[in-house]
């Protein structure tokens, strides 16, 4: 074993990563002329490398046996240092190109529940194969929510809307698309498989709604005052989804989803939920890719964000000046 206050001398005695690649091919070798071959110098270099060694740690690192030239005890003890140090260096200009690249680190996205089942989920896929070393975390709220997580500094980009009273100018937006709705009920529901399907069959059921303020339900409220109906019957508000899901389960209760989010759960021919095969025109104002305009994005989450933006140029091209 070296002594310690020798380890702390080699590099102000001259050291160089030289003589640690000399050392760690002579061990791998035990041979000067491979050894040099397999640096890519001559032999009376490597030869010139190893003396330079044994001057700087003040002991041979090498001598002569029945069976040619072999490393002595300090020799070998510096040749196994010297490729744990080499490879630290490889391992570590690969995490610094990796970084330098953006493909690693961990990147925080949020969205509401449409274009998180839409949109987030295929570009999670997809991400991890481009970029298997960057993790990401995905938070699906309400826009107010991750509005405030965004400015926080706590997201790194959302997709969401921008709360009104909200200040739109700390952010950049690039609007990606309206939300169509459909009206959801269970299977055995009365209105599961009627058509047509009039606003009183509709208005004689319980609806599942959020809060006012909330752009679904502002939707849902405003369609119903332009077609002449009262806001539809609720006797429960909650913005929970899986509250929702489970309500619509258990009751003749009719809820306004997203398309994308009912595609999703009503969307199997045996399945628990259906879509009411009606259209009332319901559609939510649309949701934008929202960024913060103070400070840099990470790379890894600019490159997450191309994936965003290539998925949502394939899917729709009227998304291609994103």
């Amino acid at each position: 074993m070296i002594n310690p206050t020798l380890h702390n001398a080699l590099l102000a005695k001259g050291l160089k990563l030289s003589h640690l690649r000399m050392m760690s091919a002579f061990s791998d070798t035990a041979h000067i002329g491979q050894a040099a071959h397999a640096l890519g110098i001559t032999q009376p270099a490597a030869s010139r490398l190893l003396a330079e060694v044994e001057k700087i740690c003040g002991y041979p690192v090498h001598m002569r046996s029945g069976r040619g030239v072999e490393l002595t005890e300090v020799g070998r003890a510096l040749a196994t240092r010297a490729a744990r140090i080499l490879m630290e260096l490889r391992d570590t200009a690969q995490e610094v190109e990796a970084h330098g690249k953006g493909s690693v680190g961990q990147v925080s996205i949020g969205a509401v529940t449409a274009p998180a089942l839409d949109i987030v989920l295929p570009v999670v896929r997809e991400a991890r194969f481009a970029y298997p070393n960057i993790q990401i975390d995905v938070a699906v709220a309400p826009s107010d929510f991750l509005f405030g997580q965004l400015l926080g500094g706590k997201m790194d980009f959302i997709i969401a809307r921008i709360p009104a009273g909200a200040d739109a100018s700390a952010v950049r937006a690039q609007e990606v698309a309206g939300e169509p709705v459909a009206l959801v009920v269970r299977r055995s529901h009365p209105l599961a498989h009627k058509t047509p399907l009039t606003m009183q069959d509709l208005t004689e059921f319980d609806w599942v709604l959020p809060g006012r303020g909330i752009p679904l339900a502002d939707a849902v409220f405003a369609r119903f005052a332009q077609l002449g109906y009262p806001p539809p019957n609720q006797r429960l508000t909650t913005s929970s989804f899986l509250l929702t899901l489970a309500l619509l389960q258990q009751s003749n209760a009719i809820a306004p989803l997203s398309s994308a989010v009912a595609a999703q759960f009503a969307g199997d021919s045996d399945g628990a939920l259906v879509r009411l095969k009606t259209d009332l025109g319901i559609a939510v104002s649309p949701f934008s890719i929202l960024t913060r305009r103070e400070g840099a994005m990470p790379l890894a989450a600019r490159n997450v964000l191309e994936i965003v933006h290539g998925f949502l140029a394939r899917e729709n091209t009227s998304y291609s000046n994103l």
